[in-house]
């Protein structure tokens, strides 16, 4: 399932010196471990999973625009689902994930007894209703059809979008439809998992779809009918394991991804359904 992406090379003739030379080996840069002290031009390669888009897109133009400059080589493995990231990162097959917000990260965490933690947040890829039909959320009707995640984080998350809109009542973090307390204009609800929620667009009146879907479907926020506020509690985070939370890798990586550069290509490239952290 994944496809392993490395988009900085070192050439064969700096790996071949590396391998015969003891003292070139610590500083060449091939190694996946920290840099020892003393060795600050090349903090080394550090493994990262994600989804294509927008974290796999992002950190290919990190890669290529900033990470040589902080000696460090951002190594993509991508993953096109929710549920195989954090399995991996666990197993020690990546060094970091960034796909997930804190929510989704405890979720896991407290039912697959995981003790991953966060280095910090990143962006808020905006989730959103989107409809072919309508234009306003005030255009939904009696019986209307709404699809949305199926997926503990992200269905709590559609059900607080339309709760705060006074669309339904929830109890306080109410995470299925059972923590629907008043449906007024009596909404069938579907759940359905969260990568195929985007082909569901033409079979239901509304769909909750994050931007991670939405993006390559090709939905833009002028088709989205209620879209989240930057006061959204979902921004992603680069997740790691606690053994690697002190790693200067990942020390440098969040402070990539979180340069204003990087901050100027986020909102270049996704107009508004990806928004760096402040």
């Amino acid at each position: 399932m994944q496809l392993t992406r490395t988009f900085a090379r070192r050439g064969l003739a700096v790996a071949a010196v590396a391998a015969l030379t003891v003292g070139l080996a610590a500083c060449s840069g091939a190694s996946d471990e920290p840099a020892t002290e003393g060795s600050s031009d090349s903090l080394g390669t550090i493994k990262v999973g994600a989804l294509p888009t927008p974290a796999g897109d992002l950190l290919k133009w990190v890669n290529d625009n900033l990470a040589e400059e902080a000696g460090l080589e951002i190594e993509y493995v991508e993953f096109t689902d929710y549920n195989t990231p954090n399995p991996a990162l666990t197993d020690g097959s990546t060094d970091a994930n960034l796909f997930q917000n804190t929510t989704f990260l405890e979720t896991y965490n407290e039912q697959a007894g995981g003790e991953l933690v966060s280095a910090g947040e990143i962006y808020l890829p905006a989730a959103a209703f989107y409809s072919e039909e309508l234009t306003s959320l005030d255009d939904l009707a009696e019986g209307d059809t709404v699809a949305i995640p199926n997926d503990p984080t992200n269905e709590g998350r559609a059900l607080g979008l339309l709760a705060s809109e006074g669309i339904i009542e929830i109890e306080d973090g109410a995470t299925n439809l059972d923590g629907i307390t008043d449906n007024p204009l009596n909404l069938q609800f579907t759940e359905i998992e969260n990568a195929s929620l985007a082909l569901a667009l033409p079979d239901n009146d509304a769909v909750f779809v994050t931007a991670a879907f939405a993006i390559p479907a090709g939905l833009s926020e002028d088709q989205a009918i209620l879209i989240e506020g930057t006061d959204s509690n979902y921004y992603n985070i680069l997740a790691t394991t606690p053994e690697l939370e002190d790693d200067p890798r990942i020390a440098a990586l969040v402070e990539l991804l979180t340069d204003q550069r990087t901050k100027d290509y986020i909102l270049e490239t996704w107009n508004g359904l990806i928004v760096p952290v402040d």
